[in-house]
């Protein structure tokens, strides 16, 4: 189903529905009834507090409320119930000298017993009794009937379901065929488009009913007469996702049929007219805070799915098998260089999409796959893996160019960290700037090393991930939704330096480095010329190569060195910035005597980044992320642009 929230719609709109409250109102007379009878059998031991009787004689129970109900889902459609209830009683005087009653109150607990298939009508109070502790049902239900299902128990709750109705997917890596799963639940499956703009991808019919469905050929909504025990699957999921998108969308109806089936009973106990469960895209994603039942039938549904198209001792049988395989044939490299075939490998064995295998790997255990298959600002960023903890699952190491940008220029602590030149932002990452962990490609190009690819930890800093809401939805399946940061997905993150740096340690080549640059700052005059000057001595450039790299007149670079200029550029600055390589300290060393600074716009702060974190690069991969984020480049590239 993808990272998407689906809000789960019944036949029509309806409130969240209570158990407790309909077994209050349907059975009310039989609930008094039977706490009067354990008052009548348990006279004497009731423990009554009252102040103005004598001595207690009649007592009457006269209203209840339910304080507690425990319910448990039973097999097939039964439910077993306890509840602690408070009962109001009416206490009479039994010495005839006097004429007094007085009101108190009394617990008591009271199991029952019902099937949802009759509508309730064989309800039974088993037995009434003062109340006591109690434990919890084995198989606890919420007051909607949503069966509460911890996350660690999802694996335990999916290999029940397949052991009845697919045992041999337990026993050997297989990929469950949906149709045979719905064909052994007794459901039928009907493929046809649901609405016009295909936001439906699925939906379950409990009940016969007729719906309104769309005619793609006419162009129109038309009702159509469907048989309960029916799923029903839009076309567009073959055109617009994958097949794998189609098993787990299938499947994902099934586990509605399987738990969810008592949660439906109980609307239809309040309205007849119920009669599916339509599972539509609303986009964004719902805070956890105020989930509904039915958003916690869509999440149960969500994390069942794939648990049952990946059943948990298969899927890593297969998986061990997978690196073996491939690191015979590659050699024995890092996990983390060999997890995209693998992903790709457990995908097409077990029919379902790549993002699905990737989610359950890291379901698994294999922080790796946080590091493969990921795109920032449309590009692909090599794979790369840390210590196993280093990241929480709402944490990364790559983001996005305009979040360093924004990050860089109103964080304090990263701008204050950024300052000190120890780190560059390289491939997505801000990165230690050291011959360990950063080196240029065949073309020129920085990029991270192979041990910097393997240690993260140890070279780049740490941001929290948050998705950015696109409704009135806030966060939900908030792993899930990091896992997609893939080329087609249209979540948008948002990333935030969290200083979370405990595993970098500074080396002392930075160090030393450091402070070499230190005694050329205090060596600097106060003119822009007579510094400029001393820097290109530092940098040992000639001026004809500083013109090139600057992308500068050699006669510009010659008069800036000779005469104090009135007013020269910020731009101008930039560029002998990027051009001499110089890292934060120095180059505030320039500005400062340029008398020029950044202002609050899109292409100062840029500039700003630029300076701090990408002084090692070329002016034309500078030019590059300028463009990317919409700006002028510097230089000649900007003149030709004009």
């Amino acid at each position: 189903m993808g990272c998407w929230d689906k809000q789960k719609k019944w036949g029509r709109d309806s409130l969240a529905r209570s158990f407790s409250d309909y077994i209050t109102d349907r059975f009310y007379n039989d609930i008094v009834t039977a706490i009067q009878n354990c008052i009548d059998d348990n006279g004497d031991s009731l423990n009554l507090w009252v102040n103005n009787i004598h001595r207690i004689g009649e007592v009457e129970a006269t209203d209840f409320h339910i304080k507690k109900m425990w319910i448990d889902d039973l097999p097939d459609m039964e439910v077993g119930i306890e509840m602690a209830v408070e009962a109001d009683l009416e206490v009479k005087e039994a010495d005839y000298h006097y004429d007094n009653y007085e009101e108190c109150s009394k617990w008591f607990l009271l199991k029952c017993s019902g099937n949802l298939n009759c509508g309730l009508d064989d309800f039974c109070i088993l037995s009434a009794e003062i109340y006591r502790e109690k434990a919890e049902p084995k198989r606890p239900m919420s007051d909607s009937l949503v069966p509460i299902i911890s996350k660690d128990k999802l694996d335990d709750i999916a290999s029940e379901i397949l052991m009845k109705y697919y045992p041999e997917a337990l026993k050997s890596p297989i990929a469950v065929e949906p149709q045979v799963l719905a064909e052994r639940m007794g459901l039928n499956i009907i493929i046809r488009p649901l609405t016009e703009d295909s936001s439906v991808f699925g939906q379950i019919v409990f009940c016969n009913t007729i719906l309104d469905t769309y005619n793609a050929d006419a162009e129109k909504v038309e009702q159509t007469e469907i048989i309960g025990k029916t799923i029903m699957v839009d076309p567009a999921n073959f055109f617009l996702r994958n097949l794998g998108s189609v098993n787990n969308t299938i499947i994902h109806e099934c586990v509605h049929w399987e738990k969810h089936r008592k949660a439906f009973e109980l609307e239809r106990l309040y309205n007849k007219d119920a009669t599916f469960i339509r599972c539509q895209i609303v986009g964004g994603v719902k805070d956890s805070k105020v989930r509904s039942a039915t958003d916690w039938m869509e999440w149960q549904a969500n994390a069942l799915a794939p648990r049952l198209q990946m059943p948990i001792s298969p899927f890593k049988e297969k998986t061990r098998e997978f690196i073996r395989q491939c690191r015979q044939e590659v050699g024995n490299v890092e996990i983390v260089d060999v997890m995209e075939w693998v992903i790709d490998s457990l995908a097409t064995f077990f029919v379902v999409s790549r993002e699905a295998a990737k989610i359950r790997l890291y379901d698994i255990g294999y922080d790796e796959v946080l590091g493969v298959f990921n795109y920032v600002d449309g590009r692909y960023v090599r794979p790369h893996s840390f210590k196993k903890g280093a990241l929480k699952p709402n944490q990364t190491f790559s983001i996005s160019q305009n979040d360093a940008v924004a990050e860089s220029a109103l964080n304090p602590e990263l701008k204050e960290k950024l300052a000190s030149g120890e780190y560059i932002f390289v491939d997505s990452h801000f990165c230690l700037n050291s011959d360990k962990y950063i080196q240029r490609n065949d073309i020129g190009e920085l990029e991270l090393t192979d041990y910097a690819r393997h240690n993260m930890e140890k070279c780049c800093l740490v941001f929290d991930l948050v998705v950015r809401p696109v409704n009135k939805y806030g966060e939900q399946f908030f792993t899930e939704c990091v896992l997609y940061r893939d080329a087609a997905s249209n979540i948008v993150f948002e990333a935030h330096y969290t200083s979370t740096d405990e595993n970098i340690n500074v080396d002392d080549e930075i160090k030393k480095y450091n402070a070499d640059i230190l005694k050329v700052v205090k060596s600097l005059p106060a003119t822009f010329s007579g510094t400029l000057n001393k820097l290109i001595e530092w940098s040992e450039m000639t001026e004809e190569k500083l013109a090139e790299e600057a992308q500068i007149s050699e006669k510009t670079i010659q008069r800036l060195r000779n005469d104090e200029p009135d007013n020269v550029t910020l731009e101008t600055v930039v560029q002998l910035i990027i051009g001499l390589s110089l890292p934060p300290a120095l180059s505030d060393c320039l500005l400062r005597a340029s008398r020029k600074d950044f202002m609050m716009t899109e292409q100062h702060m840029m500039y700003r980044m630029l300076v701090l974190t990408c002084y090692p690069k070329n002016i034309y991969e500078c030019n590059e992320m300028l463009l990317a984020q919409g700006l002028k480049p510097l230089g000649r590239q900007n003149r030709a642009k004009s």
